[in-house]
């Protein structure tokens, strides 16, 4: 990694200050790396293309005009618009590749090569730039040319095989999930790869390669488990957990919902006190997690029974002062207005040029001595720092600016 740079100054405060990222992805999974960086620091160029932008400026809730995915997905990042598909767009590019400690994109495999801008090229620029390649299926294999988005990616993962209930078709999450999970490892996979970079002093960088589908096989560690040492296929249970019981969802008195979770003997111990069946914990149906998991339905059929009984205040202040594992179901509603939240800063209001302000998810996680920031929102013009990028970061005069921009190349 080059010695830390503050060509954006307002990027110079975190861990990663002096870090150069070029984003050239769109929609969630590449650009939620991107912004991962960019909140603690690194410098973030956003590329999009001229007069279109990214798909996400036009998935809502639009107000104004401004969309509110885009505007947090796209937080701390200077926007410019380039057209890859142009020789003097690809030109701009390994100019910026060379300004650029980390380029990430998630294009489908081989679509940079026929632009003539694959790895192979991109680092004859820049031998030091370590390229973070996000796809459906991952760059390799017989599936790699497929294309990818992250619900089919969540159902080849096999997660979706196990969501929902047994008489019913299987549940897709209702958000890009797996987009941003992968955005997760593909941030922590490229500054595993800038410490490398830096510690061994090796001068050249390298390419990482993650399939949207993968991020999520990899927490699926005890289904995997269970297929190769039982020869069991997870199916689908509805809202309790194979593993313990009883756990899920449980509806109160009051009609609210909350979950709960004893999944160990000591915490069951803990559950029978509070509902006064001390007798359980010599029943043989209920005295230990196995004998609990094979008797599922009766135990379950019990506890629901007292949840109905009593409130969901109640039921909160019963459980929590017996160390019993319970939380209520929130709605976004109840997130603004809860102390953990606020008390937590997660949620964050940020000043908007056009909305006034608004409020986003902060950040995540907190560094005691070099925290992250949102510094402002996603910009809501597109090619917003051209001039900034182009002609500050790298060199153009106003009159090439101007030429570019009639030439639509930006």
């Amino acid at each position: 990694m080059q010695e830390p740079r503050t060509d954006n100054e307002e990027a110079s405060g975190g861990p990663l200050a002096g870090v150069r990222v070029l984003d050239l992805g769109t929609m969630f999974a590449a650009p939620f790396a991107a912004t991962l960086l960019g909140e603690f620091g690194a410098d973030v160029i956003k590329v999009e293309l001229p007069k279109v932008g990214d798909p996400v400026r036009a998935i809502g809730p639009i107000v104004h005009g401004v969309s509110g995915p885009w505007s947090t997905l796209n937080r701390n990042k200077r926007c410019i618009s380039l057209d890859m598909r142009k020789d003097e767009g690809r030109d701009l590019v390994k100019k910026l590749v060379a300004w650029s400690d980390l380029v990430i994109e998630n294009f489908r495999p081989g679509t940079l090569e026929k632009w003539g801008l694959g790895y192979d090229v991109l680092k004859q620029t820049n031998p030091h730039v370590i390229m973070i390649r996000i796809s459906g299926f991952g760059q390799t294999g017989p599936y790699a040319e497929k294309a990818g988005f992250g619900t089919p990616a969540t159902a080849f993962s096999g997660l979706t095989y196990l969501q929902g209930y047994p008489d019913r078709a299987p549940v897709s999450p209702p958000w890009a999930m797996v987009d941003y999970l992968t955005g997760l490892f593909a941030a922590m996979a490229g500054v595993m790869a800038l410490f490398y970079l830096k510690t061994r002093n090796t001068g050249e960088g390298q390419q990482v390669d993650i399939g949207l589908y993968e991020s999520v096989f990899r927490i699926l560690e005890t289904i995997v488990s269970q297929y190769d040492m039982m020869g069991t296929v997870r199916e689908r249970i509805g809202h309790t957990m194979l593993e313990s019981a009883p756990s899920g969802a449980f509806e109160c008195q009051d009609g609210k919902w909350v979950v709960m979770v004893a999944a160990t003997d000591r915490v069951f111990t803990r559950l029978a006190e509070v509902m006064g069946r001390p007798e359980w914990l010599h029943d043989l149906r209920f005295d230990s997690n196995p004998h609990r998991v094979e008797h599922r339905d009766e135990v379950l059929a019990l506890v629901e029974q007292w949840f109905h009984q009593h409130s969901s205040t109640e039921v909160m202040r019963l459980l929590d002062d017996h160390g019993v594992p319970v939380c209520p179901v929130n709605s976004m509603a109840d997130i603004f207005q809860d102390p953990q939240f606020l008390a937590r800063e997660n949620l964050v209001r940020v000043e908007h040029p056009i909305l006034g302000t608004m409020t986003m998810p902060g950040v995540v996680p907190k560094l005691s001595t070099t925290p992250g920031q949102v510094r402002f929102p996603g910009p809501s013009k597109i090619g917003e720092h051209n001039r900034e990028v182009y002609e500050k970061v790298l060199g153009l005069s106003t009159a090439e600016t101007d030429a570019l921009r009639a030439a639509e190349i930006i």
